[in-house]
């Protein structure tokens, strides 16, 4: 048996979809285990290209059963719409190969009004949201008051569960906020329409989990975001609302036994970062809109333009750390094919002293760029399927990144295609 991790090592949009498809034709099992629909993980294969937010990227393979683990933030009118895409493009999901943890908990259509409003009060100092509903969502989970998935099998104590909670947020959401509340008869009719829809795939997953264990079957993991929106590792308060490191995957998959062999940590060639935070080597103006256009740097979620620049050495360093990488993929290599010089942000200026530390967070936007340059190698590579092919710029590049970090590079994409890998 071999389980295996798929992360992020920076602040998401790595790339970590396009490894998790990969790698599925070795698994047997993938696992969502954190994280709700707030990002979107892209894989491109022979049915076309596609933008997963709930759907676990191993749907695509035929004979692996995918799971949406207790960790997970069900939203399960935006899980249904994704699947009827999905669906409709050719792929087959039944609640054979999709099965939903009864424990995971359902994200309600006022965590998505809450968490505009309160964006809307915070004014110039948010967060950065994607308005998804995922920061009210685990601050109700973590008081215990949200509803778990497998009470859609026992409507009438779901009834009386959510007339309970219905009086405690029509509370804030109608004295704090001024906002309209909502009524049981709406609460139940979206209860029973998007419930009902996921209903057939809601099932014990702990116990499946643990005969898939016991079989001796390979479970993927498959994070949401990177290291640097980790709860409590990241840039906070601009991270996410749950844990994106490797570490907390066995909690949030529903299999507190499991023990990872391989992490595989996904870094892009270059940084981006879709919302507000610090965010140290950060390109502006026509250098930014050149690589956001080269890199297709759009958010897979939002479509809202990401935040662009050169790759940071410090914070991937740091994000390896948390991650507790054994292997890094390396993505978008090919994206860098159209630079004379490869910019390199080595490492931090902090308060006149040049550091390689990642710094805490308060004192982060004071950081500023100490650069590097290597030299580009200006042309196509998309087409290179073996690391001897590649022009020696682009592997003295792959081989510095590998150096600086402390973690062996074994997976160099460059595309987005299945087979748009090299391996080493």
């Amino acid at each position: 048996m071999s389980n295996c991790a798929i992360v992020g090592i920076n602040w998401g949009d790595e790339g970590k979809g396009r490894m998790v498809d990969l790698l599925t034709q070795s698994y047997d099992v993938v696992v969502r285990y954190q994280g709700g629909g707030n990002a979107g993980h892209t894989v491109v294969n022979e049915k076309g290209k596609f933008a997963l937010h709930l759907l676990p990227s191993g749907i695509f393979r035929e004979g692996v059963v995918n799971i949406l683990g207790n960790g997970v933030a069900l939203d399960c009118e935006n899980l249904w719409v994704e699947m009827q895409d999905v669906i409709s493009k050719g792929v087959s999901i039944t609640p054979e190969n999709l099965k939903i943890s009864h424990r995971a908990s359902l994200l309600l259509p006022w965590h998505r009004e809450l968490d505009a409003l309160e964006e809307a009060r915070l004014k110039d100092k948010k967060y950065g949201s994607t308005k998804q509903g995922i920061a009210p969502f685990y601050s109700d989970k973590y008081q215990k008051k949200t509803v778990m998935a497998g009470e859609l099998l026992y409507p009438q104590q779901l009834q009386s569960h959510l007339r309970d909670i219905l009086e405690w947020k029509n509370l804030i959401l109608t004295k704090v906020y001024g906002a309209k509340g909502y009524t049981m008869e709406e609460l139940w009719a979206w209860v029973e329409d998007f419930g009902g829809k996921i209903r057939p795939f809601i099932c014990d997953t702990g116990a499946f989990l643990r005969g898939a264990q016991d079989q001796g079957k390979r479970i993927l993991f498959e994070a949401q975001l990177g290291a640097l929106r980790d709860l409590d590792y990241g840039i906070y308060p601009y991270t996410t609302s749950s844990n994106a490191v490797a570490a907390y995957a066995p909690v949030g998959s529903g299999l507190p036994t499991a023990k990872l062999d391989k992490v595989v940590g996904v870094v892009k060639a270059y940084s981006s970062c879709v919302g507000e935070g610090p965010f140290t080597c950060e390109w502006f103006g026509e250098e930014a809109e050149k690589l956001r256009q080269a890199g297709g740097e759009y958010g897979a979620k939002t479509g809202r333009p990401r935040r662009v620049g050169p790759i940071d050495i410090v914070a991937t360093r740091y994000g390896v750390q948390c991650q507790g990488a054994t292997d890094i993929a390396l993505t978008k290599l090919d994206v860098l094919s159209y630079l004379d010089t490869i910019p390199i942000c080595a490492r931090y200026e902090l308060q006149g002293q040049i550091i390689e530390d990642f710094p805490f967070p308060a004192v982060l936007p004071e950081a500023k760029p100490v650069m590097e340059y290597m030299p580009g190698w200006k042309c196509d590579i998309s087409g290179v399927r073996k690391w001897e092919d590649l022009p020696q710029a682009a592997r003295d590049y792959v081989e510095y990144v590998e150096r600086e970090i402390g973690c062996h590079i074994t997976y160099v994409s460059v595309g987005p295609e299945r087979d748009s890998i090299i391996i080493r």
